[in-house]
């Protein structure tokens, strides 16, 4: 699943063919991708809006429209979006299009059919219960401290909660982990202040690496260009079974937690 750097780089790759683009239309040939409203309701309210800006919020694409609207897409497992010409022909993966003003689409792939598409005019509908995001400012060692305080909860599943924390799955909970040098299956009532801090700048720093590298496609993730990321070249644990840790030597392992793959180093790890 694209996870926070993998959303942001789809959302600075859409800006600057989508933001001033009208909307002339929508197909849709899976109606539950459309979480809310209707598959009519949406095709009557869309045209005529236009998209002012976009963002990304935790997992989820944000576009802000005119009339009040508010297009909000989650890409799920296997969700890819792309600005294309209209005569492009499309594939059977291609489940809902937005007909833009200057003959070109934007279009929703989607293999595996779990992404999601809402319309709304209050946001917080769809995201009020999510977590803080962790690259805001006001996310502070402080913040994290309070969001894990008392919790007797595993480190790896409390961080891929997404109304404690927004916008941070499975590959980049075990990256942060890894260079806070904490195991994943460490309750979070044990953690020491020091901890605190070694995971909070952790979670940043892998982060922002994420997004300089523009994701991981490690499995379908590709920009909406088509290109690869290039995070998948950087990971210290993830999907590095058996192969020797950058910092000790050691090799590297998994176990299932809280129905996950989850890596780590059980040597650096404690």
């Amino acid at each position: 699943m694209p996870e926070l750097p993998e959303v942001e780089t789809v959302v600075r790759a859409l800006r600057q063919p989508l933001i001033g683009r009208t909307i002339t239309g929508v197909r849709n040939d899976w109606p539950r991708h459309i979480g809310t409203p209707s598959v009519d309701e949406l095709k009557m309210r869309l045209p005529g809006c236009q998209v002012k800006s976009i963002h990304r919020r935790a997992k989820y694409l944000v576009f802000t429209l005119t009339q009040g609207e508010t297009l909000i897409v989650h890409l799920k497992m296997s969700g890819h979006l792309a600005v294309v010409d209209a005569d492009l022909p499309a594939d059977k993966h291609v489940h809902t299009v937005f007909e833009l003003n200057n003959g070109q689409e934007l279009r929703f792939r989607d293999p595996r059919k779990f992404g999601r598409v809402y319309l709304v005019q209050n946001p917080d509908q769809i995201l009020g219960k999510l977590g803080p995001e962790p690259l805001e400012d006001s996310f502070t060692p402080e913040v994290l401290r309070q969001r894990l305080n008392g919790r007797k909860r595993a480190l790896k599943p409390l961080l891929l909660d997404q109304e404690l924390i927004a916008g941070v799955g499975n590959i980049y909970a075990d990256e942060s982990l890894f260079y806070a040098k904490l195991r994943p299956t460490r309750p979070a009532n044990t953690l020491s202040e020091d901890d605190i801090r070694a995971l909070h700048a952790a979670i940043q720093k892998v982060l922002h690496l994420g997004i300089e590298r523009e994701g991981a496609s490690i499995d379908i993730y590709v920009k909406p260009d088509g290109s690869k990321g290039d995070m998948q070249n950087a990971v210290a644990v993830f999907r590095r079974t058996g192969n020797p840790c950058y910092d000790c030597g050691r090799p590297i392992e998994r176990i299932i937690l809280g129905g996950r793959s989850t890596h780590f180093c059980p040597h650096c790890q404690k």
